[in-house]
């Protein structure tokens, strides 16, 4: 009788991909804040982008600007997938294109953030060279912080997304 009115808990596998779901909606927001920052004129961290990416910013050149906007932009949508593959709301969307969106957001995460972190590490452990005129400390950052993040962001969002669509096939 009241059991029947409690919802049952999804096991404890597919409530750790919910979590899953809540943390790719955080680090993807966390990532869409930093590239309003930057566009809206804040200048702390440009010089952990390095070259013409960071020269353009000082410069405040429309074109990047601009691009900047549609980047935070398409973080954010990307981070509310995050949210839409464990929410009920999710459930009100439909499911083939949100799950299309939510698993081609995690594939491009996860390439590219995956791509350059290994490419760095190769850098860095010595197999490739680094060019001579490397800036070391937008290297680093790369290598430590933002293209992992990236990475991190992805792996999150597919297990969200893995979780979801496991558990609308199990009931």
């Amino acid at each position: 009788m009241v059991a029947d009115l409690v919802p049952a808990r999804p096991p404890r596998g597919l409530l750790l991909l919910v979590w899953c779901g809540y943390a790719a909606f955080a680090v993807g927001l966390l990532h869409a804040l930093v590239s309003v920052y930057w566009a809206a004129g804040g200048t702390a961290g440009l010089d952990t982008l390095g070259g013409t990416l960071e020269e353009l910013a000082r410069q405040r050149d429309p074109r990047l600007i601009a691009i900047v906007w549609l980047t935070a932009g398409l973080k954010l949508v990307a981070s509310v997938l995050g949210l839409a593959v464990v929410q009920q709301w999710g459930r009100r969307l439909p499911r083939g294109l949100l799950l299309v969106a939510a698993w081609g957001a995690a594939t491009l995460l996860v390439l590219y953030g995956g791509a350059l972190t290994v490419g760095q590490v190769l850098v860095k452990v010595g197999v490739v060279a680094a060019a001579p005129t490397m800036n070391w400390k937008a290297f680093h950052w790369h290598l430590f912080l933002w293209d992992p993040w990236f990475l991190a962001w992805g792996l999150l969002l597919a297990a969200a997304t893995w979780g979801s669509a496991r558990r609308q096939r199990t009931g």
